[in-house]
């Protein structure tokens, strides 16, 4: 009883109430969405909370909050419903059952225990004794939390595994189901869906044997009425999906796992070889097209006059070269007749803003300081998380080693078997190796300090801009585009009007017509 006493009395302190007054008690249910790990059910949590609550003299209950959802995240309906409760005063403690029902991971539950004590509400849990509102009781939360992550970590490491092993025995692991196979229900195979397979046929026949381009050949299946498994009508993009796809080979990808002949295949090798030989002589190759892109500067800083869409880098092949373009994206996907916007000549474009982006920066110096101080402030936030990662870093690394003096010890005691600890210890040994890995990593980046830089460098970044547009290859120029051109608006005198990025609480500075 006195235990009992004490424990109300400390309550009562961190919920910032008297001794006398009645304690609300609000409780907080989180089952994951891996239901197969998860030992505790919401009905089962809720049992064991109600009579805990009973069990402590003046507590009420006022609030359940509940979320069926991974506890990696903050983005929670029950949980955000909970701290607004919090800070409206609604009641004094949040109970939970266990501390990785609120969250798994140490940064997120430092965050949440702080929300709380700011709005004067306790935390605590029905299973584990600790007190938020003591230095002691915030080191057993941290501690918690730390076995919490590694736990998941642990579930996560299980749920990769087993996903491997069911790949490698030529199961469909996960995804969407390719179109033209349906998902055999007893043994997690690919079984071709006949009225589908023969469309993804015809694509193949279309595009190797009549040589249709994927925009025509989507054209083709839209004007059919062959439209896909979801009702909506072909793209050029759908249709090279379809081309790339390796399951229609029979085989099984999952990470490094690659299985063939584990389903019946769709199309011969010999006609997807051929497929993917015209797709990269003709530049459809989405690998090819994802190595190019950086060719085109302004893709996706154009917003289409027309249609609200952005503008993507095209091309067209002529007789003598290949003519580079900005094309709207509703143009390019599904034809004139859904946008008519105009196509704009990349080579053009491309040099006029680069020049217009030079002009401005030469003239704007100023900017430039503010940009460098505005960087400064970025890199110190920076800093300051990659020291607070380090820091569960090291205490991730102290937790490990303990563990596995903690498996030796037990093994030298005859209370586990050798093989059990061998196991054991060696998975240990490689997430100890990560983590010393990590922590060098995060050392260099702590000791890697760029200083403060001198006027002289500062009066000499226009001259390197202009170099970088000048001489530098285009990847280095897309990058000096990402970062320094925020948006580019068609004019109706068929003119452009560029907008830079500035530093600090500026707005964007327009360069004008381009």
């Amino acid at each position: 009883m006195a235990r009992r006493t004490r424990t109300r009395a400390v309550a009562r302190a961190a919920a910032g109430v008297g001794v006398d007054a009645e304690l609300r008690v609000a409780i907080y249910l989180r089952r994951s969405t891996d239901d197969e790990h998860q030992p505790f059910s919401l009905d089962a949590q809720q049992t064991r909370l109600h009579a805990y609550i009973n069990s402590q003299p003046g507590w009420r209950l006022v609030a359940t909050f509940t979320d069926d959802a991974s506890g990696a995240t903050l983005d929670r309906p029950g949980l955000t419903d909970a701290l607004t409760a919090a800070g409206a005063g609604a009641f004094d403690i949040l109970l939970v059952h266990r501390v990785d029902r609120l969250t798994r991971r140490i940064r997120d539950l430092s965050y949440l225990v702080e929300q709380l004590d700011k709005v004067g509400v306790a935390f605590r849990s029905a299973t584990e004794t600790f007190e938020t509102a003591t230095p002691a009781g915030r080191m057993m939360v941290q501690m918690l939390a730390v076995f919490a992550e590694f736990e998941r970590a642990l579930i996560i490491e299980r749920v990769v595994g087993g996903m491997e092993r069911k790949a490698a025995k030529g199961k469909w692991t996960l995804g969407t189901t390719p179109y033209g196979y349906t998902i055999d229900p007893a043994e997690h195979t690919l079984l071709p869906r006949e009225h589908e397979a023969a469309i993804v046929a015809k694509i193949f026949h279309l595009y190797t044997y009549r040589r249709l381009g994927t925009r025509a050949v989507a054209a083709d299946l839209n004007r059919r009425g062959l439209h896909r498994r979801s009702g909506r009508p072909w793209s050029h993009k759908t249709v090279t999906d379809v081309l790339i796809n390796r399951a229609y080979l029979g085989e099984v990808h999952f990470r490094t796992v690659v299985v063939e002949r584990a389903h019946e295949p769709l199309i011969a090798p010999e006609t997807f070889e051929l497929a993917d030989r015209i797709l990269t002589d003709r530049g459809e190759n989405p690998a090819r097209k994802a190595a190019a892109a950086t060719d085109y500067h302004l893709s996706g800083k154009i917003t289409c006059p027309r249609c609200g869409h952005t503008y993507l880098g095209s091309n067209a092949t002529g007789r003598h070269r290949i003519y580079r373009y900005y094309t709207c994206a509703t143009r390019s996907r599904y034809g004139v007749q859904h946008c008519p916007a105009p196509r704009i000549d990349a080579d053009h474009l491309d040099e006029q803003v680069l020049t217009a982006l030079c002009a401005f920066y030469a003239s704007h110096t100023d900017l430039l300081t503010e940009a460098i101080d505005a960087a400064r402030v970025a890199y110190r936030a920076a800093r300051t998380a990659t020291e607070q990662e380090l820091a569960t870093v090291t205490g991730l690394l102290a937790t490990k080693d303990a563990a596995v003096d903690k498996y030796l010890a037990d093994f030298e005691n005859d209370k586990l078997s050798g093989v059990a600890v061998s196991r054991r210890v060696d998975q240990l040994a490689e997430e100890i190796r990560r983590l010393r890995r990590r922590r060098g990593e995060l050392l260099l980046r702590l000791d890697d300090d760029p200083g403060e830089p001198t006027r002289d460098q500062v009066d000499h970044v226009p001259a390197h801009l202009a170099r970088i547009v000048r001489d530098a290859d285009a990847p280095l120029r897309r990058v000096l585009c990402d970062t320094l051109i925020v948006g580019l608006h068609l004019n109706d005198d068929a003119t452009a009007t560029a907008t830079f990025a500035t530093p600090g609480d500026y707005d964007p500075a327009h360069a004008g017509p381009v």
